[in-house]
């Protein structure tokens, strides 16, 4: 078992207790409150943590306590440790070729596709150099005039956002901390800020601007400045974002297993008219979690040449496709930098899924019946490739 630090530590609950384990416990609904405290504490557990939302809570107990002592208690459902682990790793991207390179293609016509040459080339009008190629594959200019997501309510569920960044500043109106409950969101790792950034970066002919440019965006810091996180973070984050009225969460983040409460949260998510977006994975294997949950609107990457991503992880679960490679968005502390992963993909759809609101979606099912009726499949790609396809912004809105 990996040690938990930090504050985590800080909550062992008596000063001569050699080590002790957290741990996510769910229990009936008619348990809910004192009574469940007290089977807990009988064990010699204490609570650390209680979600208001759903039927879980977190609590600290001794390392050498058997699971089978939780689950004996009258009401428990479900005992998950509450582990600490890397939720976002980076995949590595095909490099471009060098300017010599590529003229020399543009004169043979002959060994690289033509919409990555697009970004090689500097656009002319400050308006076109201002989208990135993802941004633009999925024809959000297109969309703009009808809604740029104004008034719509969008939360980064992540390592945070450099709320000062030059390009989020206009649009940032708040977040949450779930790491240090009395700190702001500010991003110290760098993720989150370039997840925003291909969501909601303003439209200012400076920088990038996102692909709903005028949403109200929201941090919630989730991740620590290492990418990691524990499984309770999470889950708080997502209750946040569920209390506050968001109306699209995006979580660019991945594990290969759930826990109870992760599966509750999301439901209670739909249930109040939170559409999530989630990337599938890096792995090239089977889709994360929490993309893996039906509730989640779970979206694979794509490249410049609408082929599927090397690294995308892929399945049935798979809603859409977005573009996931080399995608240029905020770089914490201001400027630009160029990512790869299906978490660059999933802020693209998170930001459709915000123009589906804006043009008249009403809950998650409208969301997600929008996207897809919107999408065209790329071709030689299966459906666990890619869903429905790649969603046009302008048939979305329409």
């Amino acid at each position: 078992m990996k040690k938990l630090f930090g504050l985590t530590a800080a909550l062992l609950f008596t000063a001569g207790a050699a080590s002790a384990s957290q741990k996510i416990v769910s229990f009936e609904h008619a348990y809910k409150g004192g009574s469940i405290d007290r089977s807990i504490e009988s064990v010699g557990g204490k609570v650390t943590k209680k979600f208001e939302l759903i039927d879980a809570l977190v609590a600290v107990f001794p390392d050498n306590l058997k699971d089978a002592a939780i689950y004996s208690l009258k009401g428990v459902t479900a005992v998950d440790e509450d582990r600490y682990i890397r939720w976002i790793e980076e995949a590595a991207a095909p490099q471009l070729p060098s300017m010599e390179s590529a003229l020399n293609m543009v004169r043979t016509g002959e060994g690289w596709d033509a919409p990555v040459f697009a970004e090689v080339r500097p656009a002319a009008d400050p308006a076109e150099q201002e989208i990135p190629w993802g941004v633009k594959r999925v024809n959000a200019a297109s969309a703009w005039d009808y809604t740029a997501g104004k008034g719509v309510k969008v939360a980064v569920v992540d390592t945070g956002v450099d709320f000062k960044h030059a390009d989020l500043a206009a649009n940032y109106k708040g977040g949450y901390n779930a790491i240090v409950s009395t700190a702001s969101p500010m991003d110290d790792h760098g993720h989150g800020t370039h997840v925003s950034g291909t969501i909601a970066g303003v439209k200012d002919l400076k920088g990038v601007v996102g692909v709903a440019p005028q949403a109200d965006l929201y941090g919630v810091k989730v991740l620590d400045k290492n990418g990691s996180g524990q499984y309770s973070w999470i889950v708080d984050g997502i209750e946040w974002a569920i209390k506050n009225h968001m109306d699209v969460i995006n979580m660019s983040l991945g594990g290969r297993s759930g826990t109870d409460a992760l599966a509750q949260v999301m439901k209670k998510a739909k249930e109040a008219g939170v559409t999530v977006v989630c990337a599938a994975g890096n792995d090239s294997g089977p889709v994360n979690y929490p993309a893996k949950y039906p509730e989640a609107i779970a979206v694979s990457a794509s490249d410049s040449a609408d082929k599927l991503a090397s690294f995308s992880s892929k399945g049935a679960e798979i809603a859409v496709i977005a573009p996931g490679v080399n995608i240029t968005s905020c770089k914490k502390g201001g400027g630009l930098t160029t990512m790869s992963g299906t978490s660059m993909a999933s802020p693209h759809v998170a930001g459709l899924a915000v123009l589906a609101v804006g043009a008249g979606a009403k809950n998650p099912d409208e969301v997600r019946a929008m996207l897809q009726k919107a999408a065209s499949p790329l071709p030689g790609l299966k459906p666990t490739d890619q869903g429905a396809g790649l969603v046009d912004a302008f048939k979305l809105v329409r």
